[in-house]
């Protein structure tokens, strides 16, 4: 009896020992499991960090009055970004070829919001009019436009409006 103990006990350890071994070994595992909520995490926080400071860029270039806060290339002293090349200027640029910057890669330099398009980077260098609503840069299609020695960008919803923006590559 004794020596069925001792074997049932010896059984019992070993099975014992060898599912703590397995839970040790599947714990990590556990681990890995939340590994990629965690990743969605992070990933969905630095998406509504690069939001936040879009957004902010974006305000702080908004005009408090549009007629006293802008200025044309004229009188700004004339054009001095890129100038794109007229066949690439037609075949990409005008009013027959609106986009929405929110969908463009986006960065902020010098203060300024900067998005791409078709390989340039456009800088807003006028405030946006106050008339034009919050989000404008996610919601309006707009255009570039080359007008009286200078690009600017216009709104659909406010053709008549142009903010003057510098081109580079």
């Amino acid at each position: 009896m004794k020596a069925i103990g001792l074997t049932s006990s010896a059984i019992l350890s070993l099975l014992l020992g060898f599912g703590g071994s397995a839970l040790a070994q599947h714990g990590p595992q556990g681990d890995q499991r939340d590994h990629p909520a965690q990743q969605h995490s992070r990933r969905t926080q630095r998406v509504q960090e690069r939001q936040r400071v879009r957004h902010g860029a974006w305000q702080e270039h908004r005009a408090r009055s549009w007629e006293s806060d802008h200025r044309t290339w004229q009188q700004r002293g004339g054009y001095q970004g890129y100038r794109v090349p007229d066949t690439r200027f037609r075949r990409y640029f005008g009013p027959q070829h609106g986009f929405r910057i929110q969908s463009r890669p986006f960065r902020v330099v010098s203060g300024y919001p900067q998005f791409q398009y078709r390989g340039y980077w456009l800088s807003l260098v006028d405030p946006w009019p106050e008339s034009w609503a919050d989000n404008w840069y996610d919601t309006d299609d707009v255009y570039v436009n080359h007008v009286d020695d200078g690009y600017y960008l216009f709104n659909r919803r406010h053709p008549a409006v142009g903010v003057a923006i510098r081109i580079s590559l």
